[in-house]
């Protein structure tokens, strides 16, 4: 049986209207990598340093837990909150990396970190509320919190503060009725990483003015130069965004999860169970076996820390020569300011010319942006050289050009 369709009514279809809450900015790194696929579809080889994902796949564990559960499993819908077996194991995570008892209770696993962001922010601030967030950062910060009719206040962070908001410039703006703060350690898109000590003031200042402190810590398990250290080793009140995307190398799967005082447990399940229902239950169980793969994961880690090193060495040989300090995740932020004054249209030539993709700064920081250009390394070491290569090449022949 067909259902009788009205006829389309054009002058109702012209007067269709997106919202104002929609008219955020585009995540740039997306539309990068929409280039890029268009480019290798012609049938050019593309080096993908452009958008954060793994070029390792999800352990052998995870990928065998999930081929059993299709097997033997309905995979309906979980409970909001995720699957107890899942934060169960991800409580014995928090056991085994820092030495910390988080009950069970307190873990929500989330539609990865994107939804996390989502369900702290809506929990935490009510419409207008001020939230501080370092810029550069991930821009999603920003869009979700505008999205969601909440204001965002950047902290500029520059060279003389290793590119992380300070305690001091915290509780400079705190007086402009702040009412919460994003940090990230190691940070996307420079890849510094907070040292504890600057960790603690940051978490005192929260605490004195009254401040809920969202911690970003989907790069935990990527760091180099510096020893990680969670929000939570310093607050008990601190929510902890966190994802099996980045260390796990799931990114497909779009699990993550929270770990928020008891006090928000009941309201963030509220908002799970009418916004998401519940995060993919395929998703829960590959994370499941995750935990299973962690040589698996040490690896991969060697794999980016290799292609770190390679590039750090060659890229100051193409004249890329002043990078952030790259203490974690797999990022370099680097200045291009003295060869390139327009990051986007830079980036736009090394796609279309050499075929390399890269995230313009302005994607992070539309202030200062333009000079800079976030090269993702976590791809394969062969992709790196070759990148190297190609940028060496192309920087010799512009300068006789």
């Amino acid at each position: 049986m067909k259902f009788p369709q009205a006829p389309l009514d054009a002058g109702r279809l012209a007067a269709v209207r997106a919202s104002q809450r929609s008219a955020v900015p585009p995540f740039i790194v997306m539309d990068v990598m929409e280039a890029a696929a268009a480019r290798e579809a012609q049938g050019h080889k593309v080096i993908h340093m452009e958008v954060g994902q793994p070029g390792t796949r999800a352990p052998r564990a995870a990928q065998e837990a999930a081929k059993r559960a299709l097997d033997r499993d309905t995979l309906g819908y979980t409970v909001a909150l995720g699957l107890p077996s899942l934060r169960a194991r991800i409580a014995g995570h928090y056991r085994q990396r820092y030495g910390l008892d988080v009950p069970p209770e307190r873990i929500v696993v989330t539609t990865g970190s994107s939804a996390g962001f989502v369900l702290a922010f809506l929990a935490l601030f009510d419409a207008g509320a001020k939230v501080a967030l370092p810029s550069p950062g991930y821009p999603c910060y920003r869009h979700i919190l505008t999205a969601l009719g909440q204001a965002p206040v950047l902290l500029a962070t520059d060279a003389a503060s290793r590119w992380m908001p300070t305690a001091p410039q915290i509780d400079a703006v705190a007086g402009q009725g702040l009412a919460g703060l994003v940090i990230a350690s190691p940070a996307n898109p420079t890849g510094t990483m907070l040292e504890r000590s600057r960790l603690a003031e940051i978490v005192a200042v929260c605490q004195r003015r009254d401040i809920a402190l969202v911690s970003d810590e989907i790069y935990h398990g990527l760091a180099y130069a510096l020893p990680e250290e969670t929000a939570l080793m310093h607050s008990a009140t601190a929510i902890v965004v966190n994802s099996f995307s980045k260390y796990f190398s799931m990114t497909g799967w779009r699990v993550g999860w929270l770990v928020v005082p008891q006090e928000l447990v009941r309201p963030i399940e509220r908002l799970a169970q009418n916004l998401y229902i519940s995060p993919p239950a395929v998703a829960q169980v590959a994370a499941l076996g995750a935990f299973d793969g962690i040589d698996e994961l040490a690896a991969n880690k060697e794999v980016y820390a290799e292609n770190r090193a390679l590039l750090l060495a060659e890229l100051p040989k193409a004249g890329l020569e002043r990078i952030v300090p790259a203490d974690g995740a797999f990022y370099l932020y680097v200045d291009v300011g003295d060869i390139a004054s327009d990051s986007v249209a830079f980036t736009k030539d090394m796609l279309g010319e050499i075929g390399i993709a890269a995230t313009p700064g302005v994607d992070f920081d539309a202030e200062r942006g333009n000079r800079y250009v976030r090269f993702c390394y976590a791809g394969t070491t062969a992709d790196m050289a070759e990148a190297v290569r190609r940028l060496t090449g192309w920087r010799r022949l512009r300068r006789s050009a």
